[in-house]
């Protein structure tokens, strides 16, 4: 079906009193993501970003910001008076530019994060197909009350006849299945005229965007609505634990997404993966993974148990062993880390490498099959393929003013207990004695000892316990 003129308009101006939160209801995160991310994210697969409008009200400079980069418009509702209200002033946004608003308008809610791109593109193509003024994304949950009724023209028909909220149901009107989801299409210039007709003679002396409804099927316009096929995604979150079986819910769907794809992962329900996560065919999840922000996993790999890896990329058959914790670092194909490794940012671990148990790395570049198995620091270090840095080498990095970087040539033999003291560099076939203090640059194929020299004494031992021993003086006899 060809798309129309389209545009849409996020609410995201509330407060979301009853989170209990000081912050914006919109920036709370489920999936790794804040809720009106989600909705942006799902919103532009229909439109172009600049087609996106976010209404803004509580804390607006501070939700401007945090989605910013995505490119959306934005339209401030410095009064929070009602969805009604919150479109009356997109209306103005468009007068106050001089600007054309597009034929239709769709709207969402920012709080609504589980809202599927195929879910929208299906409102959208039955409020064309019906050649509707107005078209209400519906739901069926298995308890209705306390939300507002959607009530058909007569059962199995698109008609709508008026949205009636809870309160003001009739006795026989209660036990009406159909929910509204505050998701709707428009015909931009047929709700525009109706806009400023809302009346806000209610008790929260608001502005409803519903009563348009019953305004347009007063003048005999055709008001329709579509059924979502999952209740989830059409809910929103007014306290923390809705928002927490919302995050439960998306990220078993990001679970079962990667499953699909041949993901193998033990116990799902364990593991906490982020909605945009990506995993490659045959790789191994065991229980308690958790795999964050934009994380990119390559196939044939395997993550043990209580590993954390946040917006990291791991190649193809990668092994994490237990415990591991990696934050916005790259792994090359068959790497082998941990158990207990930790990456810091910046860290570029190479081809078939090896960090091994509480190996800590920060700004390192390590080389094709180098390793780091036992018990290091290596911060801010150049390290080249084939070199093995013993247990317990440190690179002295910060001089407590400045970072500065150590740079191992290829082949070099870092022997255990060994400090490199930055600026420095090791050339290529070089070794560093056991022990070491190293703070001078070493040759290529040079060996660099840095340590006193030892001295042994025979009988030292025997002979300081003899010195320390008390004389013993006899007792005299009575």
């Amino acid at each position: 079906m060809a798309v129309a003129d389209f545009g849409i308009a996020i609410m995201a101006a509330g407060k979301g009193t009853r989170l209990k939160s000081r912050r914006p209801k919109v920036l709370h995160e489920i999936g790794g993501r804040a809720l009106l991310l989600h909705v942006i994210a799902a919103a532009k697969t229909l439109v172009k970003a600049d087609q996106v409008y976010c209404i803004i009200g509580h804390e607006a400079e501070r939700v401007r910001e945090a989605v910013a980069a995505t490119g959306v418009g934005f339209v401030l509702q410095a009064e929070q008076r009602g969805t009604g209200h919150a479109l009356q002033q997109v209306k103005a946004h468009f007068v106050a530019a001089g600007a054309t608003p597009p034929e239709h308008l769709m709207v969402l809610s920012g709080d609504v994060p589980l809202i599927r791109p195929e879910t929208l593109a299906n409102l959208r193509d039955a409020h064309l197909r019906e050649h509707a003024a107005m078209t209400i994304l519906t739901a069926v949950p298995s308890d209705p009350t306390g939300y507002g009724r959607v009530l058909r023209v007569a059962p199995g028909q698109a008609g709508v006849a008026a949205i009636v909220e809870q309160k003001d149901l009739a006795p026989e009107q209660r036990d009406e299945p159909e929910i509204n989801s505050g998701i709707y299409c428009f015909e931009t210039a047929k709700l525009f005229a109706n806009l400023d007709r809302l009346s806000d003679a209610n008790a929260n002396g608001e502005f409803y965007l519903t009563d348009v409804a019953s305004l347009l099927v007063a003048a005999g316009e055709r008001v329709i609505a579509t059924v979502a096929e999952n209740l989830d995604e059409v809910l929103g979150a007014n306290t923390i634990a809705e928002m927490m079986h919302l995050d439960a819910a998306m990220r078993l769907l990001a679970a079962r997404r990667l499953m699909a794809a041949g993901v193998t992962i033990f116990r799902p329900e364990t593991c906490v993966i982020d909605a945009h996560v990506e995993v490659g065919a045959d790789t191994v999840l065991e229980p308690y993974v958790q795999l964050l922000g934009n994380t990119r996993v390559g196939v044939d790999c395997r993550i043990r148990s209580y590993s954390v890896v946040q917006d990291s990329v791991l190649g193809d058959s990668v092994l994490l062993r237990h415990g591991c914790i990696l934050d916005s670092s790259t792994v090359g194909d068959g790497a082998r880390l941990g158990p207990y490794a930790h990456l810091r940012p910046q860290s570029e671990i190479g081809t078939a490498a090896h960090i091994g148990n509480f190996v800590e790395t920060k700004k390192v570049r390590m080389g094709r099959g180098s390793k780091a198995n036992h018990l290091s620091y290596l911060g801010d270090a150049v390290i080249g393929a084939g070199v093995n840095i013993g247990a317990g080498v440190i690179t002295c990095n910060y001089d407590g003013v400045h970072k500065h970087t150590t740079t191992i040539g290829d082949g070099v033999f870092v022997g255990s207990d060994s400090t490199l003291v930055a600026p420095l560099t090791l050339g290529a076939g070089s070794y560093v004695a056991a022990g070491s203090c190293i703070t001078q640059d070493v040759e290529s194929g040079a060996l660099a000892v840095g340590r006193s020299r030892q001295t042994t004494k025979p009988g030292w031992v025997a002979a300081r316990k003899a010195k320390a021993t008390p004389t013993q003086t006899p007792s005299s006899s009575s």
